[in-house]
């Protein structure tokens, strides 16, 4: 078996990895990054996760009026998987125009902490490094349920987007965001979209207003919720699935020819006999790490999904930030540094939110006020008007002491470019007034601020 060393070895292609490797491949380091499948080049992210899926969404909003939704359907997926392939093409350049950097494909797995197997075919490579980073992500998590796992209908986020086929019916199990961002994104395509979620409602993790206000808008698209839903069973006849499921102890059937579980994304670590290496796991299988995102090995670090933080594309190019720092930098940089971290969820109008919810900040003991306002009645938004979307609303938790926002929900028109604007404030300790009288341009989404931010409504 043929030998080689290397002074960084990343085993996985994501966005955290890719970008420390070509840092320190331009350094001169001698690079090796290690990826399972040559059609996962740049990782999650621009492959099966935001760009494809956020490509789907927007192709379903732009669908001519006079198109047929499943020949549409069939287009945007051939579309997406074209973008998919330049970027691809393009993540795999960034890193073998590098002299110093070698791109491998095959199956990564520890040795001993030292050195690592990579298996392709009958092909084996023994790496050895002196620093190593495991940025393998995530994989999706079907729940046991008994018959989903055998059923021909189940399909994952990943298989979904790939499918040239628009299911006629889905079944969605799982009201979180990724279930809600899908079945947003199939009922604008003309699918008959099912939600079934055990909680007592969908999104668990907002405010109950911001998720009324969301639900609203998605049933009025025709997506169909049964909150406290326990899923039972699925069965297969010849061209559908069986979906049973009970609510206060009534049994009912949802019937379907796509079944997605949507229960979200387990670190991926199956394949690299971490145990080798003495890598310690968590209790849900993520890698541990401290704040500098070091293993149980000081000389190997953990990145991305895979660790068990965040799992978003932004937090894996934070991560590679803070590797950086502790291997070419003064060593200070930590996951202590984040605060106010935005995140997205793509329906339409997205829904983003930074900071605390109202429930988080009443029950953190803090002084609230809060600013809210349905879309349709912001006088000062002209956009939403504009762009012939209405919907929605803007709501922000403030501190009544200090003027300090605490956090923000915005689902409307471009809230997914505004919370970032609130997330630098909130950064910046910009204030309530402040934001309230900043002078921003006109029509914009942004100038809504001036007006939902002088309106206290408890």
């Amino acid at each position: 078996m043929e030998t080689v060393h290397a002074d960084l070895l990343v085993i996985g292609f994501g966005k955290g990895g890719k970008t420390l490797a070509a840092a320190m491949g331009r350094q001169g380091r001698r690079v090796v990054m290690v990826e399972q499948s040559d059609q996962m080049y740049g990782g999650t992210c621009i492959n099966i996760g935001c760009v494809p899926t956020k490509a789907l969404i927007h192709r379903a909003s732009a669908r001519p009026r006079d198109a047929d939704p499943r020949a549409w359907y069939e287009e945007s997926v051939a579309w997406t998987a074209s973008l998919t392939t330049l970027l691809r093409g393009k993540n795999f350049a960034m890193l073998d125009s590098l002299d110093s950097v070698t791109v491998i494909t095959g199956t990564a797995a520890f040795l001993d902490e030292k050195r690592v197997a990579v298996t392709a075919g009958a092909d084996r490579l023994e790496i050895t490094a002196d620093t190593i980073v495991v940025n393998t992500g995530a994989e999706p998590v079907v729940p046991d349920v008994p018959g989903l796992r055998d059923s021909k209908h189940l399909v994952t986020g990943t298989e979904l987007i790939a499918g040239p086929d628009l299911p006629r019916r889905t079944a969605v199990i799982g009201g979180g965001y990724q279930g809600i961002e899908f079945a947003a994104m199939l009922a604008r395509y003309g699918a008959e979209v099912t939600v079934l979620e055990k909680g007592e409602r969908i999104l668990p993790r907002e405010d109950a207003d911001v998720a009324a206000a969301a639900e609203e808008i998605l049933r009025a698209e025709g997506v169909r919720f049964v909150t406290g839903a326990r899923v039972i069973e699925v069965t297969d006849d010849e061209d559908k699935a069986f979906v049973r499921y009970e609510v206060d102890g009534v049994t009912a059937t949802a019937e379907a020819d796509a079944v997605l579980a949507a229960a979200g994304r387990r670190p991926r670590t199956g394949e690299l006999n971490l145990a080798a290496a003495g890598v310690r796991t968590t209790a849900t299988g993520a890698i541990e790490v401290d704040e500098h995102l070091r293993t149980s090995r000081p000389h190997i670090f953990a990145i991305g999904d895979v660790n068990g933080g965040p799992q978003f594309t932004y937090i894996s190019l934070d991560d590679y930030r803070i590797v950086a720092d502790q291997l070419t930098g003064a060593g200070k940089r930590s996951t202590a540094d984040r605060a106010a971290v935005p995140y997205v969820l793509f329906m339409t109008p997205p829904l983003a939110r930074v900071g605390l919810t109202e429930d988080e900040a009443r029950a953190a003991g803090r002084p609230v006020r809060v600013a809210a306002k349905p879309i349709a009645a912001i006088a000062a938004m002209p956009r939403a008007r504009i762009v012939g979307d209405t919907r929605g609303l803007m709501k922000f938790v403030i501190d009544a002491e200090t003027d300090a926002v605490l956090g923000a929900a915005l689902l409307s028109v471009d809230s997914q470019e505004l919370i970032n604007t609130v997330a630098l404030a909130i950064r910046a300790g910009v204030t309530a007034t402040e934001l309230r009288d900043a002078i921003w341009t006109h029509p914009s989404s942004t100038e809504a601020f001036n007006e939902v931010l002088a309106t206290i409504v408890r």
